[in-house]
């Protein structure tokens, strides 16, 4: 049996699916980097005592020399010695979808144009897995053949239901697995739907490891919806059934179910904007109705143009 890695028909699909992401932003970016590092070549460190005469004044870190009242700057680690972590949920929920796209394709695909927006800036990837309850580990690697590679591994994934009925790790869990595990400093990328996240107040489960991760590292949240998961069309009688427990109930679609449904909902995703504000990081929301490259785009630009408005009023970085 031919594996998923090597299948030349799984292969040449992905490498449409590569070109067409590649030739697509570049056409919407027209030479645009992605905006998620603090300067070309570098990466932000520990911040240290400045060595007059030895360090560059353009490091200086202005905040903690203001708190301390003694010169201090941040080390810079080399482009060499940076790595980017996607942590992809590939749960039950993310493989629903109801217009143009499934969530689980816009999740992959935004790994894809992530990863080969970020390749300048960061040689090796890797990415963590959840995936019915079970958190899996690709290594880090460079090249597009890697990237073909992995891309394979999440092809082969089996979707639908989880067999085990909802058990096992968590997206929390996952998040805590990648921070624990990977200390390097670089770039994460988190792509979930954040279903999780419950409604109406409580504590949101994954919010204290993504603070974690975002404490140490430059992190971009990828939201993926989809507009079932906000609104409920007017049919009357349904079957609903929940992708990850594999509960099932009918329920019949009143006017007042439809607008509970759609206040909960509206409250879970604003539960979910705002922890992520919390945590401090970018966030990126990206729907299955919607063209998600162009999107992706749009962020991209907002995100340098931004970058660039900073670094014109923050004393010593360079322009």
């Amino acid at each position: 049996m031919t594996s998923p890695g090597t299948d030349p028909r799984l292969r040449s699909a992905l490498r449409r699916l590569d070109l067409r992401v590649v030739h697509r932003l570049e056409g919407l970016l027209h030479g645009e980097h992605l905006g998620l590092r603090l300067g070309p070549g570098s990466e932000a460190a520990e911040a240290r005592l400045y060595q007059p005469g030895e360090d560059d004044v353009r490091h200086m870190d202005w905040a903690v020399t203001a708190r301390t009242d003694t010169p201090h700057v941040r080390d810079v680690v080399a482009d060499r010695e940076l790595e980017s972590w996607t942590l992809l949920d590939l749960s039950a929920s993310m493989d629903f979808g109801t217009d143009r796209h499934v969530k689980r394709d816009v999740a992959v695909g935004a790994m894809v144009a992530v990863t080969l927006l970020t390749q300048r800036v960061a040689d090796r990837f890797g990415a963590h897995f959840l995936h019915r309850g079970v958190i899996r580990r690709w290594p880090a690697r460079s090249g597009n053949e890697a990237l073909l590679s992995l891309l394979a591994t999440v092809a082969a994934a089996p979707t639908g239901d989880d067999p085990r009925g909802g058990g096992g790790a968590g997206l929390g869990e996952a998040l805590e697995d990648l921070g624990r595990t990977r200390r390097r400093r670089g770039l994460r990328v988190v792509v979930s739907d954040f279903l999780d996240t419950p409604a109406f107040g409580g504590e949101v489960p994954w919010e204290r490891s993504m603070s974690r991760i975002a404490s140490r590292h430059q992190v971009l949240v990828v939201e993926v919806i989809d507009p079932r998961e906000l609104d409920l069309p007017e049919i009357g009688d349904v079957t609903l059934r929940d992708p990850v427990s594999g509960r099932v109930r009918d329920v019949r679609l009143t006017r007042g179910v439809r607008e509970r449904y759609r206040d909960a909902a509206r409250a879970q995703r604003e539960q979910v904007r705002l922890a992520l504000r919390r945590s401090g990081v970018q966030h990126l929301v990206l729907r299955t109705d919607r063209d998600w490259v162009l999107d992706i785009a749009r962020f991209v630009i907002h995100q340098r143009r931004t970058a660039h408005r900073l670094s014109r009023h923050t004393p010593g970085v360079p322009r």
